[in-house]
């Protein structure tokens, strides 16, 4: 069986309560009497959950999902309630439909300063004064302060439902745009998750004529904003956020759960140093990814991890030294063949541009192109080392004789 591919794996789990909410509604799932209220609590405790962990965990752009949704959701029940049949559930709904999508689009364009910071206080004020004005247009004909006109203009084609009103659904292509533009691409799974809330947040909108799955999506739109937080701060804490690959604490991790046989290697960029001195730390950056992206395709079940600085480890978790020897050298033979290209200061960034640079001045080229070494340190438990800390520290002797014999090399 095919493992899922990397760049997909955000997907799988807002996927899931997708379809999970949407089995649920296709199946026409009962509660016992008792959990009923689960019905209409479900929202409140999803959403709510997903705000305080949004907050918690200073999250700007889904605060600001979790918050307006719970909004829209606490608005739109408490209109159903007082008045099922009047006008009021309708101005909470119209307004619901324009304002959380409109809000997360504001929230896509501007930059992530999380949910706490000098000017967070407008995003309450914000929400806080939207909440007056729909209370206020909910309230057309039944006080002095509003009038019969908000009848009219919600009737009009552009923002009479059911469907989901026209200018609504401009609201939410949108956000939905932005929040792929956002996303675009890393995908990580916070910003998956936004994308994926917003998508249930909008066949929410469109069950509204029957409650419960409405409160079915709204219920999937907090639990995929909660787990995506949740992925998102496990991705932070153990992956190295300039490579890709995983970091020293989810080595750790993993090598507690080693077998009796297993190898460790140690890699470590040659002249990684002079790289910086010469070339400048983006230049350093640059060779640190293009390292891990190399270690991350080595064979025979090895796994790559940032070990910290211009040190990497791949560890084989079923395979002995000598299993994993190949597959080490062909890596340290991929990189070494490897003509990393460094961009010019002058060379602009348009390809369009970059192209007349060149057929303008041939004999000057913008483009240097660097070769990398590395050198790897092997090592498996034995009777002299047996723990993994023992193993590991065996491998990093064995780079430093790598290193010592020239470098560009693999030793044991």
């Amino acid at each position: 069986m095919r493992a899922i591919p990397l760049a997909y794996r955000p997907l799988v789990v807002p996927a899931a309560i997708l379809a999970a909410a949407a089995l649920a509604v296709a199946l026409g799932a009962q509660l016992p009497p008792g959990l009923e209220g689960l019905v209409v609590a479900g929202p409140y405790a999803l959403l709510g959950l997903a705000a305080a962990v949004t907050l918690w965990f200073n999250r700007g752009r889904a605060f600001v999902a979790a918050l307006s949704m719970l909004a829209a959701y606490g608005g739109y029940r408490y209109a159903l309630g007082s008045d099922p049949e009047g006008f009021a559930p309708q101005a909470a709904y119209v307004a619901a439909v324009l304002l959380v999508p409109g809000n997360m689009l504001v929230s896509f364009v501007l930059p992530e300063r999380g949910a706490v910071h000098y000017g967070s206080w407008r995003w309450l004020l914000l929400i806080a004064l939207e909440a007056l004005l729909v209370a206020w247009v909910a309230s057309s004909g039944h006080s002095m302060l509003s009038g019969e006109s908000w009848h009219q203009i919600l009737q009009h084609w552009t923002l009479r439902y059911p469907p989901v009103p026209f200018v609504g659904r401009v609201m939410f292509a949108a956000a939905f745009a932005a929040a792929v533009w956002r996303a675009w691409p890393r995908f990580t799974p916070l910003d998956v998750g936004k994308a994926a809330a917003l998508v249930a947040f909008f066949i929410a909108c469109a069950w509204v004529g029957r409650f419960a799955s409405f409160a079915a999506f709204m219920s999937a739109a907090g639990m995929i904003l909660l787990v995506a937080v949740l992925q998102e701060s496990h991705r932070l804490a153990f992956r190295d956020e300039l490579t890709g690959l995983p970091s020293r604490r989810a080595l750790d991790e993993r090598m507690r759960a080693l077998g009796p046989d297993y190898a460790v290697a140690m890699v470590d960029v040659d002249h990684f140093k002079k790289f910086n001195d010469t070339h400048g730390h983006d230049v350093g950056d640059q060779v640190l990814r293009l390292v891990a992206a190399r270690l991350a395709e080595v064979g025979g079940g090895g796994r790559a991890f940032r070990y910290g600085g211009e040190e990497f480890t791949v560890l084989f978790p079923e395979a002995g030294v000598k299993d994993a020897l190949p597959h080490l050298e062909r890596i340290r033979q991929s990189i070494e063949d490897y003509r990393m290209a460094i961009r010019g200061g002058d060379r602009p960034r348009s390809e369009k541009k970059g192209s007349r640079r060149r057929g303008a001045r041939e004999d000057q080229p913008s483009e240097q192109a660097l070769s990398v070494t590395v050198s790897i340190g092997a090592a498996g438990p034995g009777k002299r080392h047996g723990t993994p800390a023992e193993v590991t520290k065996a491998a990093d002797e064995a780079l430093y004789r790598a290193k010592q014999g020239g470098r560009n090399r693999v030793s044991r």
